[in-house]
């Protein structure tokens, strides 16, 4: 049984951990918003004490020059590449919403810590709307892109949307919303679906999400599709009612979300998310620092569903 220091590192929100040629790779929301970082070891414990490298610092201005959130490290046809959100302002556009949109940087080195990272530019999607926490994934021979984005037309801030990709920057076809926020869980405060993140397991393909306001109202919601049907109906998805992982009172652990997923040497499936340890916030939950990166194992039940149990308290 895994259980690892909680907080496993401390104020760094929307965690990101990759494994590729047996070393894990950890990126995730710095609180000053203004940077990408990269830390790489050879194994899950590793991570916590592995320097950070800062690959990319935003412009003084233009369309990445604010409020950099949530990246994510892929390795695509033997590059690298970053995936981002990032705005040109911290105004609010006349949606009274961010204006964030998706933007890749791209390393065709061996070594993403060492190599030259070049801007791509923005990814552009069937809106021109807040946009935001892509991840992409292969599947059924496709890589896809799966991404939050507000939808003019529908209330709430994001819903979840999937493409093929033509290419690691560019999309091929037209996007499908798998999700958007309905129940009551996914409205406090705002209504919100973000932050999604692909798990495979037997016969399953598993996309987590997080919902509501970024307070401790913000948990994990969860969709699954057999993984022989088309992912671009939307009728072959299925959404659970209820949130999947929540705040716990009892430990002490408010807001747990904006997850990804790694797997421990022995294979073992590890939910990676952030919590706070307190719900005083002061001001903007976005600009209090202390959502911090925690690590969890998750069991599989006898139907072949995840159960991610209850946020465990600080161990330290």
């Amino acid at each position: 049984m895994n259980t690892w220091p909680n907080p496993f590192i401390e104020q760094r929100a929307d965690p990101f951990i990759l494994r590729h040629d047996n070393a894990y790779y950890f990126v995730a929301s710095v609180p000053e918003y203004d940077r990408l970082e990269i830390r790489r070891a050879s194994t899950l414990e590793g991570l916590r004490e592995a320097p950070a490298t800062v690959v990319w610092r935003k412009p003084a201005s233009g369309p990445m020059s604010q409020l950099i959130w949530a990246p994510e490290l892929h390795h695509l046809d033997g590059k690298w590449y970053l995936y981002f959100a990032a705005t040109h302002t911290h105004d609010l556009d006349a949606l009274n919403m961010f204006q964030h949109r998706m933007f890749v940087l791209e390393c065709a080195d061996a070594d993403p810590l060492t190599g030259h990272w070049t801007e791509k530019g923005q990814i552009k999607t069937q809106f021109d709307s807040f946009c935001l926490d892509a991840t992409t994934f292969n599947h059924q021979g496709k890589q896809w892109y799966l991404w939050a984005q507000k939808d003019p037309a529908i209330d709430g801030n994001s819903n979840l949307y999937l493409a093929e990709l033509e290419n690691p920057r560019t999309l091929k076809g037209r996007p499908v919303m798998l999700s958007k926020p309905e129940f009551d869980w996914e409205c406090r405060g705002f209504k919100v679906n973000e932050g999604p993140a692909v798990l495979f397991h037997g016969d399953r393909l598993f996309v987590s999400y997080s919902a509501s306001a970024t307070d401790e109202n913000y948990c994990l919601g969860l969709l699954w599709i057999d993984i022989h049907a088309d992912p671009q109906n939307p009728e072959n998805w299925h959404k659970s009612p209820q949130p999947v992982f929540v705040t716990s009172y009892e430990n002490r652990q408010y807001g747990p979300g904006h997850n990804s997923f790694t797997q421990t040497a022995d294979g073992e499936d590890v939910l990676v998310y952030h919590a706070r340890n307190y719900t005083e916030i002061e001001g903007d939950p976005l600009y209090d620092p202390n959502r911090h990166t925690r690590l969890k194992v998750i069991h599989w039940k006898e139907d072949g569903m995840p159960d991610f149990g209850v946020p465990p308290a600080d161990s330290n």
